[in-house]
């Protein structure tokens, strides 16, 4: 997956979106940390991003940005909470990233039929692949 100043952007962005609600929960915390170490980023370095935010640098291609979302999403729910604030948020960082916002409401919409609101892989793919064609 991408150049280190990809992935750094990619953490930062995280960590805006968890800072949403004006705070970082532990549950947070750690389900950042575990995509940093997915990342191949040392704790070391995310812990400066906590600090101090990477220049953001925008993905490429379209499965990068969908995975990116995917990832904002399970954050989003990681703490069982859904603020309106946060869905809002997390529907125009999808738009910023060129994403069908038919294809974005579908998702936030379908989340919750799922257990813990973890939109399974395939379904997600087949919503934004509707969406293309």
């Amino acid at each position: 997956m991408g150049t280190q100043k990809e992935k750094l952007s990619i953490l930062s962005e995280m960590i805006a979106f968890a800072r949403v609600d004006y705070s970082l929960k532990e549950s947070e915390y750690h389900f950042l940390l575990g995509v940093a170490s997915n990342l191949g980023v040392a704790k070391e370095i995310f812990d400066e991003l906590l600090k101090q935010k990477s220049p953001k640098v925008v993905l490429k291609s379209q499965a990068e940005r969908i995975v990116q979302f995917n990832r904002l999403l399970l954050l989003m729910n990681i703490d069982q909470e859904q603020h309106e604030k946060e869905i809002h948020t997390l529907h125009n960082i999808g738009l910023a990233m060129g994403l069908p916002p038919s294809a974005i409401g579908q998702v936030l919409e379908v989340m919750h039929k799922y257990p813990d609101k973890v939109v399974p892989p395939d379904v997600l793919i087949n919503i934004f692949k509707a969406h293309y064609n």
